[in-house]
């Protein structure tokens, strides 16, 4: 099942019978199959949790402060949580989501392009230039990036984020579409690729898949490969177990299942509380995607205070969150030397908007005459002077139109005015 909750559903109906669901699907809870009440849906797959504080890490490592999250809406309600869960983690570092954007589950549309390009028309208001997208089908991801591309949202001050649920298809995705995503960041599940169990999987995996799809030039097994073949592994050793044992039932089955503790192509497999425990010390590869498919930059693990860690370091030695990625990386727009800005600039149709006192008890500093006719004039002051000089020297590089917008009412009125960005002055409410 492609989604956490179609298999929620499914170990709904097979609960009275105690028959046991493995899901490969990502789940958004830390502990999801036991805190919802469902003790036969078993956790093969990622846990989003895990996910968003990678992404927030990143996030924070470049200090961007805002961020726009885009996901294909599942129909089981499941993105509530996942959108709380990234909310929640971004918050922890200084940052929040601008603007989430829901697209309709692609089964749904009749024309997909046209539908994302509808849903990408709602973002051009928005000034944060950091789009993550936490939840995709290949499919939909597809038609996102190509549409992204054509309308310049994959320009060089833009930013890009994938989770698992796409990244971890660029090991045999088609190579025609990876282009359209060259210069985003990518979160894949952390495996070893050279121990002997998976070198030999690997090389049978290529066979048969080349063998199958001979004009594809991708074709390396990806974590769903290994984690299928971890779920075969975990069932063989029950029934193994289940043979030898007097009482063959369903329930016993899922005893046999959660006791089976082995070292399997995906990672350990150790089961904690009914789910897939996150035993690895590397949880993620952070990746890049580059026009011949993608690179690998860096890993995040578990660590709190420095979760990312260079590959043949020393484990007891690990990176701090400000510091940037490993790299270099190549950004949306083949942006080497700098890091996007995250933001657009202002422009004449969407200018600076700059919040002010319209009643000053000194109006030495702040002074708005409504009467003067000429906008130079109309404002005046000491700290109008000083935003002033100091424009004139961002414009050399930059052009940045701005507005000002006096408010009537107290300093912390104005400042809540600025901060929710809200397009109505307070005096006018």
């Amino acid at each position: 099942m492609n989604t956490w909750q179609q298999a929620a559903l499914a170990a709904e109906i097979e609960n009275q019978a105690q028959v046991p669901v493995l899901s490969l699907a990502a789940s958004a809870s830390v502990r999801p199959s036991r805190r919802l009440g469902r003790p036969t849906l078993i956790q093969m797959g990622s846990n989003i949790y895990e996910q968003v504080r990678c992404i927030s890490a990143i996030v924070r490592s470049y200090h961007w402060r805002g961020v726009i999250a885009i996901y294909e809406d599942d129909a089981y309600g499941g993105n509530a949580e996942m959108l709380t869960l990234f909310s929640e983690a971004l918050q922890r570092v200084g940052s929040e989501i601008e603007y989430h954007l829901s697209l309709p589950p692609i089964s749904s549309l009749s024309d997909p392009r046209e539908s994302v390009y509808q849903e990408l028309l709602k973002l051009l208001s928005t000034q944060s230039r950091v789009f993550i997208v936490l939840q995709s089908s290949l499919p939909m991801a597809t038609h996102l990036f190509q549409e992204a591309r054509r309308m310049d949202f994959m320009g060089k001050d833009s930013a890009w984020i994938i989770t698992d649920s796409i990244s971890s298809f660029l090991d045999s995705m088609d190579t025609s579409v990876i282009p359209y995503m060259e210069g985003a960041l990518g979160i894949k599940s952390y495996y070893s690729k050279s121990n002997r169990p998976f070198l030999e999987f690997s090389a049978q995996f290529q066979k048969n898949f080349k063998s199958e799809n001979p004009e594809e030039n991708n074709t390396q097994p990806g974590i769903h490969a290994l984690r299928a073949d971890d779920s075969i592994a975990v069932i063989a050793r029950a029934l193994e177990r289940l043979a030898s044992d007097d009482t063959n039932t369903p329930k016993m089955m899922l005893k046999n299942i959660l006791a089976r503790n082995f070292s399997g192509l995906s990672g350990n497999i150790i089961f904690e509380g009914g789910d897939l425990s996150n035993s690895n010390s590397l949880l993620f590869r952070i990746i890049n995607v580059v026009r011949t498919g993608y690179k690998e930059l860096d890993f995040w693990t578990q660590d709190l205070d420095n979760p990312f860690r260079r590959e043949g370091r020393d484990k007891n030695s690990s990176r701090n969150t400000t510091k940037v990625l490993d790299g270099p990386v190549i950004w949306p727009g083949y942006l080497i030397k700098r890091v996007p800005k995250g933001w657009e600039m202002p422009t004449d149709a969407k200018p600076l908007k700059i919040g002010i006192p319209a009643k000053t008890s000194f109006d030495k500093f702040v002074k708005v005459d409504e009467a003067e006719a000429e906008a130079d004039k109309r404002y005046s002051g000491f700290c109008i002077d000083i935003f002033r000089e100091v424009l004139k020297i961002l414009e050399q590089n930059y052009s940045l139109p701005y507005e000002f917008h006096p408010v009537i009412g107290t300093y912390d009125e104005l400042v809540d005015f600025v901060y929710n960005k809200v397009i109505t002055p307070i005096s006018s409410l």
